[in-house]
């Protein structure tokens, strides 16, 4: 199987995890204010489901990096950043939306720094893909005007944090779908 299969697999798998993760947590998760973080959040029951979806978009993204030999190198190493972020993320969960509920700060602190170094790898990333293929794509330009309009969002509109990041992460989802299905598969390094 090639990097195109497991990628494309990973990131499918990861789609299914955060999709279900939502329905075996507690009944006060809101998928409108409640962010794909706070469904892996600290000391949540059924949180492992979204860590886990969250481990595998960063492992799927990490292995389309891997392989997408016409991004360039700057282009890999941030994308790779982004999933090597996501897989952190996962592992380092960020505090309840529980405000009562005990939780670890440097794990929420080493989590909104993985998640924020994510943010910006994710924009660069697709900046610096599209210089290297010296291409203009709409999705492109919607990606990282998502990367940044969304979170600006979601601190305006706190009630809405929930969609406008799912908003977000399906704009990732869109964007690295095209890039595995627009490119001929390329041999790893």
């Amino acid at each position: 199987m090639g990097g195109r299969q497991v990628a494309a697999g990973l990131l499918g798998a990861s789609v299914l995890a955060l999709l279900l993760a939502p329905t075996g947590l507690p009944d006060d998760y809101s998928w409108n204010a409640h962010t794909l973080s706070e469904a892996a959040a600290q000391g949540v029951p059924g949180a492992w489901v979204a860590r886990v979806g969250l481990a595998l978009l960063g492992a799927g993204v990490l292995v389309l990096a891997g392989w997408a030999d016409r991004w360039g190198p700057g282009g890999r190493v941030l994308h790779g950043l982004f999933g090597g972020c996501l897989v952190a993320s996962a592992v380092l969960p960020t505090r309840s939306w529980v405000k009562t509920a005990a939780f670890d700060p440097t794990l929420d602190t080493l989590h909104s720094i993985a998640a924020t170094v994510m943010g910006f790898a994710f924009a660069f990333g697709v900046v610096t893909v599209a210089v290297a293929q010296r291409r203009r794509r709409a999705l492109d330009v919607a990606s990282v005007a998502a990367s940044v309009l969304l979170p600006l969002g979601m601190m305006v509109v706190p009630e809405l944090a929930g969609l406008l990041q799912r908003a977000m992460f399906g704009t990732a989802y869109l964007w690295f779908g095209s890039e595995l299905v627009s490119r001929p598969p390329e041999s790893p390094p």
